[in-house]
């Protein structure tokens, strides 16, 4: 999985991604990350990229040509390699986008090559945006100063859907929202912490009863928090029976 970003703070997505799990995966070959700084490519030459609005209005917006350049010259990278034969995704971080799920995570974990742009100001001239962006995305309704840190949450997400970057290849697929159930509790010792044990079952040493009493509590979790989830989840017999007999 190799990440291209393209961004005014090359140096935030670089200590950002550096760290932990994702930092690991690049270090050891997983994952490659490059940043792009968008100002190198600036059209004035001394680093502006953003102008006024025509029509009026506050703020700035981010320039076209300077993201167009940016963009040209890392697709020139990518298609470097004989073996690439399609222009990579493009995802644009924007609260008018879809909003990031799992689902979408597993899917762009697919891909070889992503580029994120990372808007800032008022936002990105509308006419850049048609032209290279295939994926639009925010990660939820509200407004951040600029795209990199939904650049990065994203990133992070899709990254553990990579083979080999999580070191229990079983943990990216119990977690929330794998499956449209939020994530069972988890315990570790001691095994009674401040008069608070841990639950019975999970010292028994039966492994179906654990599955079982971990399905549940998946469900019982999911119904009281996220209870729209379910209408995805996929349900046997035994689910609903339980979840029918919470609201008995």
């Amino acid at each position: 999985m190799n990440f291209y970003v393209m961004t005014l703070f090359p140096e935030m997505i670089e200590q950002g991604m550096h760290t932990s799990i994702t930092g690991r995966a690049i270090a050891k070959g997983l994952l490659s990350l490059k940043t792009v700084n968008i100002r190198d490519y600036s059209v004035t030459g001394n680093g502006r990229i953003d102008d006024y609005p025509y029509g009026g209005g506050a703020g700035m917006v981010m320039q076209a040509e300077p993201i167009w350049r940016a963009y040209e010259d890392v697709k020139k990278q990518i298609q470097a390699d004989p073996a690439v034969s399609e222009s990579p995704r493009v995802i644009y971080l924007t609260p008018q986008g879809r909003v990031f799920h799992q689902e979408m995570a597993q899917e762009l974990a697919a891909e070889e090559n992503l580029i994120f742009l990372c808007g800032h100001y008022e936002g990105v001239d509308e006419r850049v945006i048609e032209a290279i962006v295939t994926d639009q995305v925010s990660i939820g309704d509200y407004v951040l100063t600029g795209g990199e840190l939904p650049a990065m949450v994203m990133m992070d997400a899709i990254s553990r859907m990579v083979p080999g970057v999580l070191s229990n290849a079983e943990s990216g697929q119990s977690e929330s929202f794998s499956d449209h159930l939020l994530e069972y509790p988890q315990y570790s010792r001691p095994e009674v912490w401040r008069d608070r044990p841990v639950p019975p079952v999970l010292l028994s040493g039966h492994h179906g009863n654990v599955d079982r009493w971990r399905r549940e509590q998946s469900l019982l979790r999911t119904m009281q928090n996220r209870p729209e989830l379910l209408k995805d989840a996929k349900l046997g017999k035994k689910d609903i029976a339980f979840l029918e007999s919470l609201s008995d």
